[in-house]
């Protein structure tokens, strides 16, 4: 269960860049711009980390789930794989900007880091319901129990 711990860092670190970022584009130095890109590919390199720890965990709770769990997860799923897809265009971008010294590329990676972050935020949310709504990976809530409520409906049908 390596998913919780990395997707923390996944969440934290494009917050963290995007700051940086954002006080390089007011205030360009060196100093600002190595921190800035070396924030961006540590962001870059979490969230495609938290996309595969995820995919293992989606293995190990997926049929536990009910139909509204696992189509949550599906989303979730989906996203992630953009999201890591996203940021790490956004990493390539932020390093050409940094090897050819293009302020305006670099602006134009920080306001994708923006997007990308709220993208992110909008993750954990999701990633959120699954576990406390639907139960994936709560002792004593998805042992199976919803997918047997289910299954005993349709039986009753």
């Amino acid at each position: 269960m390596l998913h919780p711990a990395s997707v923390h860092f996944a969440v934290v670190l494009p917050l963290i860049a995007l700051i940086i970022g954002v006080v390089y584009l007011l205030k360009p130095s060196d100093t600002l711009q190595k921190i800035s890109t070396g924030f961006v590919l540590f962001a870059a390199i979490f969230v495609g980390i938290a996309f595969l720890t995820g995919k293992e965990d989606a293995g190990e709770v997926f049929q536990y789930l009910s139909v509204d769990g696992k189509a949550a997860l599906g989303e979730h799923a989906k996203l992630g794989k953009y999201l890591a897809i996203a940021m790490g265009l956004v990493a390539v971008i932020n390093l050409f900007g940094y090897f050819k010294k293009v302020y305006k590329v670099e602006l134009l990676s920080i306001i994708l880091v923006a997007a990308a972050s709220a993208g992110i935020l909008y993750q954990g949310k999701i990633g959120g319901e699954i576990t406390y709504k639907h139960g994936a990976h709560v002792d004593g809530h998805s042992e199976g129990r919803a997918c047997l409520e289910e299954k005993a409906l349709f039986d009753d049908e």
